[in-house]
């Protein structure tokens, strides 16, 4: 798939699936492209990436047909600008609360290279000159631009936020979002599950995508998406080998009879 196609896919409401990629090894990628994704998330917000190390993974995630999405540290427009200048094929910009912040970040995704007095000319209403629209518009084909929704004032901006031109989709940052409204990892309560309905629902009504990350069930997953997520990242690399090295390693000892000697520490593992 390329990053046309996800943006299009997104935005007529079709249910695209992508995973967190952690690992920077280079055998890594000839792994993930047959595991039946349609694009990868990269974060650079928690995880200890370098920009030479980004690059390379987005260039490979590319040119393998699955466009890498970058998460950014902040919702800073140079930041946006870097990860797409090394191969991002869109950006998701965390903890965003204001229209202005998506504004912001548009000129960044949407209408580069322009920066400058020029560009906040252009997201001010200033005209454009007519080869220059067509050359601006004809880049932003190519290039996706995301928006976590985490926070209850988020939540409350959300209409303005929607608004914006060229935002390709809303995600759901459900650790952010379900502490802000006071229900820290309570991912079942009827409270959090409605805030995400809400989001879900006016993201697609605006024609903008909408989706989650998340790591639960299986059960849980599915009922994101009917409550109207249309893009869903499905966990991340390394909890995924977590998970199943442990089931692998706890029934082989069943099978040899082997028990197992803890610490009495916790072994978890949160993304």
């Amino acid at each position: 798939m390329t990053s046309i196609e996800l943006r299009q896919r997104l935005h007529a409401g079709d249910t695209v699936f992508g995973t967190l990629i952690v690992s920077p090894s280079p055998r890594w990628p000839d792994v993930v492209r047959n595991g039946g994704l349609d694009f990868v998330f990269i974060d650079t917000e928690h995880i200890a990436l370098d920009r030479a190390q980004l690059s390379w993974m987005c260039q490979a995630y590319a040119a393998m047909g699955l466009p890498p999405l970058v998460r950014i540290p902040s919702p800073d427009p140079y930041a946006a600008t870097m990860v797409l200048d090394g191969g991002a094929a869109g950006v998701i910009a965390p903890y965003v609360e204001t229209a202005e912040q998506v504004r912001a970040l548009r000129g960044a995704v949407k209408l580069r290279p322009i920066k400058g007095q020029r560009l906040q000319q252009i997201l001010d209403g200033a005209a454009v000159e007519r080869e220059l629209d067509s050359y601006l518009q004809e880049g932003a084909k190519d290039r996706l631009l995301l928006v976590n929704i985490e926070s209850r004032p988020a939540l409350d901006a959300l209409d303005a936020i929607l608004a914006v031109p060229g935002l390709d989709a809303v995600l759901v940052g459900p650790h952010d979002l379900s502490c802000s409204l006071g229900l820290p990892e309570r991912y079942d309560h009827p409270d959090f599950l409605a805030a995400c309905e809400t989001i879900f629902r006016k993201a697609r009504s605006a024609g903008v995508g909408a989706g989650i990350h998340f790591w639960g069930t299986v059960e849980q997953q599915v009922h994101f998406l009917q409550l109207g997520a249309n893009l869903l990242i499905h966990s991340a690399d390394i909890t995924l080998f977590q998970k199943h090295l442990r089931a692998d390693l706890e029934a082989i000892r069943r099978a040899a009879g082997v028990k197992r000697k803890t610490s009495g520490k916790g072994d978890g593992l949160a993304i």
